[in-house]
Order: structure tokens, then C-alpha cells, then sequence
């Protein structure tokens, strides 16, 4: 039986049941590659890996998976943690992890505003919350990942001059973050020109949700934060 845990958590947990090999993984790998989004070793989480990676990375919803694992394969020398409720989103990145002998992957199978919470100050180096679920009924707007709180506590963890990547195909999403970023004294939006947020960053590996989204005719917006000093 597969363990599933949440805090008050929004949204499917599991959309259909796993077949056998993805429930072996989540048996068998997920445990090894687990972090509670409580554990001590989050205050200094290079810790959290075999070898003290250079930096560490960190994903908001990782979805299937996809934009992780290539992150993690390019980025040998980075820590990469991911943080995703829905199972089968973790069972597919599990998948992803064994066929390409992946070692710098941790996983955080719950709520990841606890784990940003229990991450320890200027820790991370980059972060990523590509495609969040929009929650687009008024009634469901304090569901979405971004808030003022989240702001803040991104502001706390991640590094000076670090980056934080945003992707959503939803423009009142896009305008809602940059109204959230715009409120926070921490954070300056990178944009220049019109070019750098309607084109994906140089290097981007995109999503299956992503490719969904363009075939569908959405117009997906990337933006781009950086930590202020």
C-alpha cells in the first residue's frame, strides 16, 4: 500500500491506479529518495544528498516530472529537489529516475509550502513553479500556489541573485504572480522587452503539460525573477 500524506491539501491525490512497475518504484525507490517536508536536514539541505551537490535547486509541482529529470541530468553537481502530492506525477518522475540512473533527486511527496517553510535562509540557488493548478473560481483563489506568504518565504530561502522561473498558460495566473512578485520588495521582474516573457528561456526543456497547452492554442507567458541583494 502505497502512503499517501497531506496537510489540508487541495485537489486529486491520485488520478487512476498505478500499474505494477510504477507501484514497485513507489515501493521500492520513493522511499530512498523521500523527504518529510518537516525533516531537520531542510535547514541545510545540500545534507539531504550522498555527495554536497554545489548548489541546490528546488521545483514547485513538478507535475510528470519531465522539466525535473532534464534539470538533474544536464545539472549533474546541482541538488534537485521536487515537490508534488499527486502520485502519479511522483510515479512517472520515479520512472524517469531509473532509466536514466539519475543521483541528485529528492522528493517531496506532500504540500510544499511546508517544506519552503522549513527550508533553511539563502539556501537555494534557482526555483521553478511551472504550470500551478489555476484554481480559477473566485471561491478557489486562496488555494493557488502563489500568495503573499509564499512570496515571502521564497524570498527567505532562496539566495541573493538567485532566480525564480514561473510558466503558466492561464493569463489571469501571469498577471495574479506579477501582481503577487510586484508587492514583494525582495524580487525584481528580468523582463526587458515583450520577447522575454512571451518566448521560453534560452535551454527550455518544456513539459507535457506544456506541449498540451500549445497544441491547444494557449499562449503560455515565462516569467523570470530575480532575489534582490
Amino acid at each position: 500500500m502505497v502512503e499517501i500524506r497531506a496537510h489540508h491539501f487541495h485537489g486529486r491525490r491520485v488520478a487512476r491506479p498505478l500499474r505494477r512497475h510504477p507501484l514497485e518504484l513507489m515501493q521500492a525507490l520513493l522511499p530512498a529518495l523521500r523527504i518529510a517536508n518537516t525533516a531537520p536536514e531542510l535547514s541545510q539541505p545540500k545534507a539531504l544528498f550522498a555527495q554536497a551537490p554545489q548548489e541546490v535547486w528546488l521545483e514547485i509541482g513538478f507535475g510528470g516530472g519531465e522539466h525535473l529529470a532534464h534539470r538533474a541530468a544536464e545539472n549533474p553537481h546541482i541538488g534537485m529537489i521536487g515537490a508534488e502530492p499527486f502520485v502519479n506525477g511522483v510515479a512517472k518522475l520515479l520512472g524517469q529516475i531509473e532509466d536514466r540512473g539519475l543521483k541528485n533527486i529528492r522528493i517531496c511527496d506532500d504540500d510544499a509550502r511546508y517544506l519552503v517553510e522549513n527550508l533553511g535562509d539563502s539556501t537555494i540557488s534557482c526555483a521553478f513553479i511551472l504550470y500551478p493548478d489555476p484554481w480559477p473560481k473566485a471561491r478557489h483563489l486562496k488555494r493557488r500556489i502563489i500568495s503573499d506568504k509564499l512570496v515571502s518565504e521564497l524570498a527567505r530561502v532562496l539566495k541573493p541573485g538567485a532566480e525564480l522561473l514561473f510558466a503558466s498558460d492561464i493569463p489571469h495566473y501571469a498577471a495574479w504572480t506579477l501582481e503577487h512578485l510586484a508587492r514583494s520588495p525582495h524580487f525584481e521582474w528580468t523582463a526587458n522587452r515583450a520577447a522575454d516573457w512571451r518566448q521560453a528561456p534560452p535551454g527550455w526543456p518544456g513539459t507535457r503539460y506544456e506541449e498540451k497547452a500549445l497544441k491547444a492554442g494557449r499562449t503560455p507567458a515565462y516569467l523570470t525573477f530575480r532575489r534582490l541583494p
